[in-house]
Order: structure tokens, then sequence, then C-alpha cells
């Protein structure tokens, strides 16, 4: 889910941190991007995703209704939203703060983090198109595990607590994974152990997106059309700004974030671990016409040694073993391409 296909990289200049900060200035060549916004015709209005309750699958009584609740929303969408999910709510309001807090700060201020070249870490433009074009977008990106493998160059500094607010909520999202992990092995038929441990000391990246307005929507685009390269993504909508669109039927189904809720959705590599039985979907951001809104998103990774192959206790595997690098070059490829998911290819 606004998920990171970063291939091209670059600074935040200043004429878009204009362009961003007043949404009545002339929108820069490279932001538009008529030709690829799809009509709004093809977007249905009526349409809600499945709502997971936490609470419900921690009561013994619910329990089995709710895990099949759950698997069915893998299968069926790849998406759905987690309610009473029971992280602590400080953290997440910390973390809420700081982010708008960074994103409120000069230019120059931000781009101390700046993305380097030929890196996927820090501030800048992340998604670039194959005709060059830029998504209508500011984003930061770090990684967040392991821990040994943090650069806090990439880390800002200001506001003073957001480092510190970055690690609470990511360990927060990791040990909210794993509780997911275990129902969702329940919905498979698989024992937990090798579900949890396919994701356990994985990578783990967090990208911090702000998606300002726009007085012509209609020209660009927040994030164009992709589906998640990693296992399992978790999204916090820090406003109630909605943007977030996910594909399903040939149509797409506006999400309207639910308070306090936090939108989960399917990854490639999840859907190859589970041998096709949870599905990864093309997902889209469209920009508001007089709002701002801002995510923060945890992407957390999966493989088995290194290789990515469905498990073994899913049965004949419907999908070739590949190795996590050339995965992720395939991965970026589809993206360039704006093709079918580069998984597809790999199927037998």
């Amino acid at each position: 889910m606004e998920g990171v296909k970063a291939m091209n990289r670059d600074i935040i200049t200043q004429d878009a941190a204009m362009a961003f900060a007043d949404h009545h200035l002339h929108i820069p060549d490279r932001f538009v991007r008529a030709d690829e916004v799809p009509a709004a015709g093809e977007v249905v209005e009526s349409s809600e995703l499945p709502v997971v309750d936490m609470a419900r699958l921690l009561d013994p009584e619910h329990r089995e209704e709710e895990i099949a609740w759950l698997g069915s929303a893998c299968r069926s969408w790849g998406f759905f939203q987690l309610i009473n999910h029971g992280v602590d709510q400080a953290v997440i309001q910390k973390m809420k703060e700081n982010t708008v807090q960074f994103f409120e700060l000069p230019l120059e201020d931000k781009n101390t983090v700046a993305v380097r070249p030929g890196g996927i870490e820090g501030f800048g433009h992340h998604f670039r198109s194959s005709a060059g074009k830029l998504d209508w977008a500011e984003n930061l990106i770090v990684q967040t595990q392991p821990f040994q493998q943090r650069n806090l160059d990439f880390w800002p500094s200001n506001p003073p607590t957001f480092r510190d607010s970055i690690d609470k909520y990511t360990v927060e999202m990791s040990n909210l994974t794993m509780r997911l992990l275990r129902f969702m092995a329940s919905d498979l038929g698989v024992e937990q152990e090798p579900l949890l441990a396919a994701f356990r000391g994985k990578r783990q990246s967090t990208a911090l997106h702000h998606y300002p307005p726009c007085r012509h929507p209609e020209k660009v685009i927040g994030i164009a059309p992709h589906s998640d390269s990693f296992g399992l993504t978790l999204l916090l909508q820090v406003d109630d700004t909605p943007g977030l669109q996910v594909s399903n039927g040939g149509r797409w189904h506006p999400v309207r974030p639910l308070p306090g809720a936090f939108i989960i959705n399917i990854g490639e590599t999840l859907e190859v671990l589970t041998n096709g039985l949870y599905r990864s979907v093309f997902h889209r951001v469209v920009v508001d016409t007089e709002r701002d809104r801002v995510t923060v998103v945890v992407f957390q990774d999966v493989c088995i040694d290194g290789v990515l192959k469905p498990l073994p206790e899913l049965g004949e595997p419907l999908y070739h073993a590949i190795g996590k690098l050339e995965y992720f070059k395939g991965h970026t490829t589809e993206v360039v391409g704006q093709g079918e998911r580069f998984i597809d290819t790999l199927k037998k």
C-alpha cells in the first residue's frame, strides 16, 4: 500500500516545495501526468474494505469466525482495516505528531536527510514513471530493522523526539505483525512457526508520505498504481483525508479510513509464500483539492533462507523459487514498465 517502488530518486527542489506549499501555483511540468490519471468512471463510490477486529480474534468465543473473515479478506481483497488492534495509543499519537511536524519544516531542514544518488533511504521524491514524471508527494524512507542495519544519518533529529518515536512505533508494528501472522497461519492451515520464521529478523522499512493538495487533481498522481514488493504492509492514516484506492474486480475502490484503524495489505512476497492463497493487488493514491494527506507506512519483508518461495506445508508449489535480490530487480522492472506483476512470471 503506498508501497516502496523506488527506482530513480530525486532531492526535492525549491520549485516543487513552492508548488506543494501553495496549490494555486502553476504545476511544474514534471508532475503533470494527465494522460496517466484514469477517468472518474472507473471508480466505485459505495464499496467498503473488510474490517477485521483483533478483539474478536483474541476472544475464544469469536476467534474461529473472525479468522475465517480475516482469511476471506486476504483472499478476496488483499486489504483490510484492523480495529481494536491493541497498539499503544500514546506511541501512535506521538508518531503522528512528529510526522506532521517533520513535513512542516522548511525544505532546507528536511533536506538534511535527503536521499543520496543511488540510494533509497532519506527524504525526497522516490517514485518516478518510465517517462520521467514524478508523483505528487514528498517522502521519507528509513530502514528500521534489523537494528544493526539502521543508518541514523537518514533519521531526522528534528523534531527532537522523532527518532525515539520511529523506534517505538516500529517495534509496535513488528509485534502487531507477529500477532496477525499467528491468526493467518490458522486460516492457512499451517503451523505458526514456519510462517513466523519467514518474517522474523527480516527487513522492515518505514515510509512517511505527504501528499499536498492540488487544484488540478486530474493532472497529478499521489502514487501511481502498483503492488507492494514486501510481505505485509501496515498503514497508519495521520489525518482523515481520503486518497488510497484499491483495485478489485476491474474497478478502483476508494478507502474510507476508520478512526483508530490500521489499513493492512498483502504484499507480493506473502502472496508467493502462501502459494497464491492470499492476494497482492494494485492500489494507488489520488490527491485532494484542498487538504493535505499524511500517512505512516511500515513494510515487513519475508523470505525463506534468502529465497522467495511458497511454504512447503502448502502443497505443490505454484511459483518457481527465486533469490530475493533477483526478485527485487524484477519487481523494479515491473514498476518501470507499468506492466503486469513480476510474480506472475514466476507461476508454473
